[in-house]
């Protein structure tokens, strides 16, 4: 098998998360940022291109407004900015939406895709399911990813439930799903994570009735 040619995508770790309107709360967030940041210096530390993607809106948004204090990235992020490959601005809740990062990629070589940040529930699992129609691999690091509770007029859901739920689903189709530490040992030996299957996951999912 091919080593798999990695880039780490580090998906909007701003502070909207913490302290703006849309607080992660599960997994806890402070763990998630250190999360992050490990897999960065485990990017740095092996070559691996790493990719800083920021949501921007117009400054008079409610969230993410350009320029405002909650649209910085975590501070343990922009301790990296200078080293980053590449720095991104996206709109929507894809990564690939209106952005070079496609074209960007593919200049790289690059045919894997790590995705870190939040949320769960939004961005990493909508640039996932927009990776597959392009051919890249993805992997998502569990640990290193957040979602929210969320409440509207069709039901409500705990950010774990949410959290959870979505990565049996990023794996059982679009993604290697995975944790930090697991993750930094593939990329130290360049070795392939591996993802379920739709087959596989609904037979599973039978025998647990």
């Amino acid at each position: 098998m091919t080593a798999p040619h990695r880039a780490l995508i580090v998906i909007d770790a701003q502070q909207e998360y913490f302290d703006g309107l849309l607080p992660i709360q599960y997994p806890d967030r402070d763990q998630s940022i250190t999360s992050i940041q490990t897999a960065i210096k485990a990017a740095e530390q092996t070559g691996t291109p790493v990719v800083l993607v920021q949501h921007e809106l117009p400054a008079e948004a409610p969230v993410f407004g350009s320029g405002s204090a909650t649209w910085q990235n975590h501070p343990e992020v922009v301790a990296h900015e200078d080293a980053a490959a590449k720095r991104v601005g996206k709109q929507f809740s894809s990564i690939f939406a209106d952005t070079d990062l496609e074209v960007w990629l593919r200049e790289q070589g690059i045919d894997t895709i790590t995705l870190v940040g939040y949320m769960t529930n939004n961005c990493v699992i909508a640039s996932a399911a927009a990776a597959e129609p392009l051919g890249f691999t993805v992997e998502v690091l569990a640990d290193a990813t957040g979602a929210i509770d969320l409440a509207n007029d069709v039901g409500t859901a705990s950010a774990r439930q949410v959290h959870e739920t979505l990565m049996a689903l990023l794996h059982s189709n679009w993604a290697a799903v995975t944790d930090t530490a697991t993750w930094t040992e593939a990329l130290r030996t360049s070795a392939a994570l591996t993802r379920s299957d739709l087959i596989t996951s609904a037979a599973r999912g039978r025998s647990t009735r």
